[in-house]
């Protein structure tokens, strides 16, 4: 009788342990970073890390957050733990996951700091990731998760208040911490993608590999009428007129390989306008033309600019710490308190 009931136990526990270990490899729906250009402020001369003073609290930090069209109080320790729910895969390092929870605070500090946001004025933040960040509810998380549900749920809360009111500083202020889900091997400046550069937002190598990343690579083939439509929608004095192996010319590229700028119809774009508009994973692309279409052949998903999840993940697993991950990608950068 001991003997089965000895059998019967080990046959509960294998179970468990073929789903758990299934269960790491499910993944949060890849991140997408805003599409419109983000308002940078002024960057003061950094300053030298000191032993912090600890900064107020997550849950003494109170939000007002745009969710599902209703605006609902919460606590920045809630809505944090949302926020890794939606933008990054549960089953993450730790410290990766601590990185993401860093970076999401800093943001949401930097765009409160701005004042008023005028696409949701009475809110503190929203779950647009044209404006914001992704936000996910226990329970939809919970459908994602299944049984490890309550091991996730606790995981990601562990990153929140580990970190509890760090943040990314430069010049003693919270940085614009953006971050992308994967990028070629190297991240790209901020005036690569937007208007303006800042000298925390720099080019700096990312490990992620194809061997880490979903759908590392992918291509997409657009029909040359399409292309025309959505161009000329975007661009109306775009000349779309001859052959689709001339409409898009002057290439340029960065050293780290994404597209800076190109001409497509004879306007001059920068290569993630071109992504935005015709849906492609990310800048980093070459192209193919023939009568009828356009094949573009793309490496990583997002931007690239600032912080790579993958990219952190496998940091992570170098043996980096949250704070070092965070301290490669945004340069000069410091992890600390606001006072």
């Amino acid at each position: 009788m001991k003997h089965e009931i000895r059998i019967s136990a080990l046959l509960l526990a294998l179970l468990w342990l073929l789903a758990w270990t299934s269960a790491l490899h499910a993944a949060a729906p890849e991140p997408e970073e805003p599409s419109e250009e983000p308002a940078l402020q002024p960057v003061a001369q950094n300053q030298s890390a000191e032993t912090p003073q600890r900064g107020v609290g997550d849950a003494e930090t109170a939000l007002r957050v745009l969710h599902g069209g209703q605006i609902e109080e919460m606590t920045m320790d809630k809505y944090l733990v949302g926020v890794l729910r939606a933008e990054m895969p549960a089953s993450f390092e730790p410290e990766a996951l601590k990185a993401q929870a860093i970076a999401a605070r800093t943001y949401t500090l930097y765009k409160m700091r701005e004042g008023v946001i005028e696409n949701h004025p009475d809110a503190d933040a929203c779950d647009d990731i044209r404006c914001c960040k992704a936000y996910m509810t226990a329970e939809d998380a919970a459908a994602d998760w299944g049984g490890m549900a309550l091991y996730y749920e606790e995981k990601l809360a562990r990153a929140v208040a580990e970190t509890d009111a760090q943040v990314v500083l430069y010049g003693g202020e919270p940085i614009l911490a953006v971050f992308c889900s994967s990028t070629n091997g190297h991240t790209q400046n901020a005036g690569a993608v937007w208007q303006s550069d800042l000298p925390y937002l720099q080019s700096v190598s990312s490990p992620e590999t194809e061997e880490l990343v979903p759908n590392y690579y992918s291509v997409e083939t657009v029909p040359a009428e399409r292309f025309r439509a959505l161009l000329t929608d975007a661009h109306p004095d775009a000349d779309l007129s001859g052959a689709p192996q001339d409409w898009i010319t002057d290439i340029e590229r960065s050293d780290a390989g994404f597209v800076t700028a190109l001409r497509a119809g004879g306007v001059r774009l920068k290569g993630n306008e071109l992504r935005a508009i015709l849906g492609l994973r990310s800048p980093s692309f070459t192209v193919e033309a023939d009568d009828d279409a356009l094949t573009f052949r793309v490496t990583g998903y997002g931007h690239g600019v600032g912080m790579s999840q993958y990219g952190a993940n496998a940091l992570a697993m170098q043996g980096m710490d949250a704070s070092q991950i965070l301290e490669h990608y945004f340069t000069g950068a410091h992890v600390g308190y606001l006072p």
